[in-house]
């Protein structure tokens, strides 16, 4: 039997739906945003899983790579796609996303993200942490710059 699973993926708990072929619930839970617990409960199904989705979010890559590497076939969906495919819904719950993200899975009903490598993550973030502190680092000086001129301390363009 083949099945599919969506899961809805916030900062502390994450809903896991599991649908069969037909679109009929087979489980449903929720455990905590981590790979370990999200590995236990697909883990009996694994054989079984064509699809395994989720909603692109900065926990995307984290997830997809550690999902990825027990051998889960992991497809991020895009998030606007999401949003208006399960805009329909009378209930907006997290219950009710995981449920229709597997039902996205199981009709094929989604638009595919690309997930960055992990080098490309620390790099990225390298570069963004680099100008944030070359940003406060002359926000610094220009207030010390500003407080001197008080008592009467003028300096000239800074060195940097």
């Amino acid at each position: 039997m083949i099945v599919f699973a969506g899961l809805d993926i916030s900062l502390e708990e994450t809903h896991i739906c599991v649908v069969d072929a037909d679109g009929n619930r087979l489980k449903e839970t929720r455990v905590p945003t981590e790979p370990e617990p999200i590995v236990q409960v697909l883990q009996s199904l694994k054989n079984q899983l064509k699809r395994v989705g989720f909603e692109a979010s900065s926990l995307s890559p984290w997830l997809s790579n550690e999902l990825i590497k027990q051998g889960f076939p992991v497809i991020i969906v895009e998030a606007r796609h999401m949003a208006s495919a399960l805009s329909a819904m009378r209930n907006k719950t997290d219950r009710n996303d995981a449920q229709g993200l597997a039902q996205m899975m199981r009709t094929g009903w989604f638009r595919r993200v690309h997930v960055k490598s992990n080098e490309s993550h620390r790099l990225r973030v390298l570069l963004s942490n680099r100008r944030l502190l070359k940003r406060k680092f002359i926000d610094i000086e220009n207030a010390i710059r500003g407080t001197l001129k008080v008592f009467g301390v003028v300096h000239g363009p800074s060195v940097l």
